[in-house]
């Protein structure tokens, strides 16, 4: 068996996404503050910092005032500040505006930005800090002592995909630190086995997710307003299935045209990407992107939970930040500032941590305090039923809202806790076979899945072992094709899964190399048999300006 090498460190941050770099930071300034010294590192499985990177995005300016408090908003590497916002009713061929922007919704003093723009910025503050950045290093494996977590295994390169080691093989390493933060983003992987193994999910709701599939357009110069805000709802997700669209104006003329597509639908047919074509097909989103180029696409899923469906935050030597521990207000559609405070957070409790020494489950257990005690609370609080009234449909939803809002987040019938269902368990055994019938992909607006993948940069080693584990592939080719048509095939928006004949029957092929990172197939599968995993260290989307 080839020898490991053994990285010591104090702490370290798996995932370089706006939690992991924010609590890096501050950490790293809360120990000069205090005089001591300590090793911070962030381990990240992209080749650099923010290639998987992805979000609407609107971000409220919140954590990065506190973070950086002698810095102007024009310092941020913000697109623009939100100038014009709308919301819309979308029917199948007309737009209908709503009479007012509700507060919620409302993102006066919020800013458009690229995520990837974002993270990169927060990169590189960070190496001036003083914390060391691993990137094209996936985190595989959860290290323990007992029922302490003491590090992380990184993944071992060249592996083909028989499993046998090629000429350039490389084991991983163990990295060891007294404190392991993760803030892998959403359904990470390593996460999912800390939440599993210590029941940090025991006596909560039950996670329920959402995916955001986006394409960016490059318009002739000067059409594009920059800090233009349109959020819709209706067409073309209709009234039982949750998630809207989002318009947003970019610098240097590009649109940021995306969809999100609640994955708690009933509809196995139900198709993100298709979706988000269907949309394009609108004659007032036609209008607007008809003279352009699309020019980068991505997906990304996302935690719409809310407060109660936040797993325990901690436990001996670890703890959950970000999208991993599901911090998101899903009626703004924000999680950029709660994931930058919640890294804040930790860094304060592994920063007491290390003066006492002690980095036992009573000593973490601080951090869920600070979060309780702080305006993530606050703000989630109000909104902690929000997704749930969604199960009644557009209009059962949209008064649960205003419910919550008059309530202060009380849901149907004033209860304080509604509860939530995982969205996978929601699926029905009918499936409606042409929902897409009218689609036609013509290469040049409407995109089949491939095309928009090639747009993604999306690249990965062909001979390894596929990252998309299959526990059972009997299930798909009978049980999982007669009651639900093989949805994989629909829910991914990649075209990771095809069935293709085989013989007389059919197959399961798993294209991984398409794989964008989203976790949709690891989150929606009805029979939770997807294991989702990191492939080789550096693989997947080059995302840049999403």
């Amino acid at each position: 068996m080839a020898e490991r090498e053994v990285l010591d460190l104090d702490v370290l941050f798996v995932g370089a996404g706006p939690a992991s770099l924010a609590g890096a930071i501050h950490l790293k300034r809360l120990l000069h503050e205090s005089g001591q010294e300590a090793s911070v590192a962030v381990l990240e499985k992209a080749s650099e910092v923010g290639a998987h990177s992805l979000s609407g995005a609107i971000v409220d300016p919140r954590s990065l005032r506190e973070l950086f408090p002698n810095y102007n908003d024009a310092d941020f590497p913000f697109e623009a500040e939100v100038t014009e916002e709308h919301l819309y009713y979308l029917t199948a061929t007309k737009k209908i505006p709503f009479p007012f922007v509700p507060p919620p919704m409302s993102h006066h003093n919020c800013f458009v930005t690229s995520l990837g723009k974002l993270t990169r910025w927060l990169g590189g503050i960070c190496e001036d800090e003083g914390v060391d950045i691993f990137c094209g290093f996936a985190g595989t494996e959860l290290l323990y002592d007992g029922d302490q977590v003491i590090g992380v295994r990184t993944g071992d390169r060249g592996i083909d995909k028989n499993g046998e080691k090629k000429t350039q093989f490389e084991p991983g390493a163990d990295i060891h630190a007294k404190v392991i933060i993760l803030g892998e983003g959403t359904r990470g992987s390593l996460t999912k086995k800390l939440i599993n193994q210590h029941e940090l999910m025991q006596g909560r709701n039950s996670q329920v997710w959402a995916v955001g599939v986006k394409e960016l357009w490059r318009m002739p110069t000067g059409t594009v307003p920059p800090g233009y805000v349109t959020h819709t709802m209706g067409f073309p997700l209709g009234h039982d299935i949750f998630g809207g669209a989002f318009l947003y104006g970019m610098q240097n003329d590009i649109w940021d045209l995306g969809l999100v597509v609640g994955l708690d639908y009933k509809n196995p047919a139900v198709d993100s990407h298709h979706e988000l074509q269907r949309l394009k097909n609108h004659p007032w989103i036609r209008s607007l992107l008809s003279a352009g180029q699309m020019i980068a696409y991505g997906a990304k899923s996302l935690p719409e939970g809310g407060w109660y469906s936040i797993p325990k935050l901690s436990v001996g030597g670890a703890m959950l930040i970000g999208d991993s521990a599901g911090f998101m207000n899903g009626q703004r559609l924000k999680g950029i500032h709660l994931a930058m405070k919640s890294g804040m957070l930790a860094a304060e409790t592994t920063a007491e941590a290390l003066s006492a020494g002690n980095f036992t489950e009573t000593q973490l257990a601080d951090y869920e305090s600070r979060v309780e005690s702080s305006w993530i609370r606050s703000e989630l609080w109000k909104v902690r039923n929000f997704h749930q009234g969604f199960d009644r449909g557009l209009l059962g939803g949209l008064t649960n809202a205003g419910m919550g809002l008059l309530t202060g987040g009380r849901g149907w019938g004033f209860k304080n806790r509604l509860s939530a269902k995982a969205g996978h368990k929601k699926m029905e055994k009918d499936v409606e076979k042409d929902r897409y019938k009218d689609l036609e992909f013509d290469g040049t607006y409407l995109f089949d899945k491939v095309t928009d993948v090639y747009y993604s940069a999306t690249a990965h080693e062909e001979n390894q072992v596929p990252h998309l584990h299959i526990r059972d592939r009997d299930v798909c080719t009978t049980k999982c094709a007669e009651e639900y048509g093989n949805p994989c095939v629909k829910f991914c928006p990649a075209d990771v899964y095809e069935m293709v004949p085989d013989g007389d029957d059919q197959r399961l092929q798993i294209n991984f190399s398409n794989c964008v990172h989203c976790k949709t197939c690891d989150i929606m599968d009805p029979y939770q048999i997807i294991d989702w995993v990191p492939p080789e260290g550096g693989d997947g989307p080059v995302w840049v300006n999403l």
